[in-house]
């Protein structure tokens, strides 16, 4: 248990409190609007209460990762893969080449200028 006194749980137990309290806060607020005649407030006076639940819910869905031992954010480096796009690209432009050479020419020269560049807009 004492994983759960670190500075950054410490924190993390900080925002948790100080969000279900605000929107606790904000759930008995509406409530008092909706009986003052506002009938909108009707419905925010059940969806802050529904924003708190959820906040506990993650809190006590993060405590049990980090007594099981889950990790929700993968620490190590991934094997990225060639996306299946740029393989039904290749060919497309072979494909391309061979029923005119005028595109092809075109879609490489557009392929040199975006390698050349480095952005992805």
């Amino acid at each position: 248990m004492r994983r759960f006194f670190t500075p950054a749980w410490i924190g993390l137990h900080t925002i948790a409190i100080v969000l279900f309290g605000a929107f606790m806060g904000f759930g008995w607020w509406q409530f008092d609007r909706a009986q003052a005649g506002n009938d909108r407030s009707w419905g925010y006076t059940f969806e802050w209460p529904l924003f708190a639940i959820f906040v506990v819910v993650m809190w006590v869905k993060m405590m049990r990762d980090e007594v099981t031992g889950e990790e929700t954010i993968p620490r190590g480096p991934k094997v990225i893969e060639e996306p299946a796009e740029k393989a039904v690209t290749r060919q497309i432009i072979e494909r391309q080449e061979s029923e005119d050479p005028e595109l092809a020419a075109y879609n490489r020269y557009l392929n040199r200028l975006n390698s050349q560049t480095g952005r992805r807009d």
